[in-house]
């Protein structure tokens, strides 16, 4: 089944470029332990999740690409081009405001609304050419400006008109010691707006990408390019085409909608984190996505020995909470076709606890700037009322409280 994916803002096209990338060269790469007709379905099920049909031979991604002006969607478009193996079709730019600064209620209330039609003909004109239509995956940051805010009103707006349709929110957390003043601002709003209108919210922790570069990968000089890089590959594990131990071999049709499934039993409960665990070897072919699929009570180091996942650790009934059975909470999906250059690698995809401190700390900061009243003038100027921070605030105290009462 296929999937749209929607990139929002600088970020969001920039890592979604690196997604699409990484799917695609990963269908040309070496076919691991797998046969070769093993290989051709991966292959064909990669493809029609994320490319429609081939121009000149050449697979075309199945995504939008929204942003307020065009400099980073060219430089997407032409990098595309130039791999030779691929190319974006659909794309929108709209001119930004001057003087409206990098603003998530400019983006929301004014961005978001004027330019509403001419999104949504482009998403749907994509979604007609989808055969069998899974849903979307929305790639944008959650601290940014007009970027974030216009992230959210799209995301309401596809809850409102693809209401049986599932939603996939890919979201970056922002660095702790801060890019923007009121980062903390925008990240409440987005995530209380997004809370209400996305299936499922599969976060990335800027810090904790930055660590795999600077220690796994021994990178000096981190760019942003390296860190989208890594978590391109942690979303192409994710969604990898891969198989269960009952299917016999065959590839899961609708990756979306497993995960929703298995990781997202009640709709209160929608923060998930990822891990990717890459490992080298010259004797093992072997690549094994585990999805851990419950609400966890803690997070624990998953174990690698001997090339076997050890899968019994994760089968304790004390790691979830108790009305989740661990039968219905843990499962594994596997493929011994190799993702990219590893040969041997594993991914954590768990909806757990785990978010709850950095997700506390981002509203206890937002609050204290919002009892002082700092920069609130930055938002009711566009529509932005201290009832919406109020609304804001209440929304995510509950979400922490649900997660800490597991």
């Amino acid at each position: 089944m296929s999937i749209v994916t929607v990139q929002l803002g600088q970020c969001g096209n920039q890592i979604g470029f690196e997604v699409f990338d990484a799917l695609l060269s990963d269908s040309h790469s070496s076919q691991g332990l797998c046969s070769m007709r093993e290989n051709e379905a991966y292959q064909a099920s990669c493809k029609e999740r994320f490319f429609s049909e081939e121009e000149n031979g050449v697979p075309i991604a199945r995504a939008v690409l929204v942003d307020m002006e065009p400099k980073v969607i060219n430089q997407m478009l032409s990098k595309a081009a130039q791999s030779g193996q691929w190319k974006y079709g659909q794309h929108a730019c709209f001119c930004q405001k001057q003087g409206s600064g990098n603003n998530w209620a400019y983006g929301y209330s004014v961005h978001g609304p004027r330019h509403e039609e001419s999104i949504m003909n482009i998403i749907r004109k994509e979604v007609e050419k989808c055969d069998s239509f899974s849903g979307f995956f929305i790639i944008m940051s959650m601290a940014g400006g007009t970027g974030s805010g216009l992230g959210a009103f799209v995301t309401q707006n596809l809850e409102d008109q693809y209401s049986n349709s599932l939603k996939m929110n890919q979201i970056i957390w922002p660095y702790g010691t801060g890019e923007v003043i009121v980062q903390n601002y925008n990240s409440i709003l987005t995530l209380s707006h997004l809370y209400r209108s996305s299936d499922a919210l599969l976060l990335h922790e800027n810090d904790a990408i930055h660590k795999i570069c600077a220690k796994l990968m021994n990178i000096k000089q981190i760019s942003f390019s390296d860190i989208n890089q890594v978590l391109a590959h942690q979303l192409g594990s994710v969604f990898q085409p891969t198989y269960s131990a009952e299917s016999s071999f065959h590839y899961r049709r609708n990756p979306l909608g497993d995960l929703m499934e298995h990781l997202v039993p009640h709709p209160e409960f929608k923060m998930l984190s990822v891990r990717n665990i890459p490992h080298m070897s010259e004797n093992s072919l072997a690549y094994t996505t585990f999805t851990w699929a419950g609400l966890l009570k803690h997070l624990r180091q998953m174990l690698i020995s001997n090339a076997k996942m050890e899968e019994e650790g994760f089968k304790d009934p004390a790691l979830y909470t108790s009305w989740l059975k661990p039968v219905n909470a843990f499962n594994v999906w596997k493929t011994q076709r190799a993702f990219s250059k590893y040969e041997k690698s594993a991914v954590l995809v768990s909806n757990s606890q785990f978010l709850v401190k950095p997700l506390d700390m981002i509203v206890g900061k937002a609050w204290n700037m919002f009892a002082s009243k700092a920069y609130i003038h930055q938002y009711t100027k566009f529509g932005i009322e201290e009832e919406d921070f109020l609304d804001s605030f209440t929304s995510l105290e509950q979400v922490v409280a649900s997660y800490c009462n597991l």
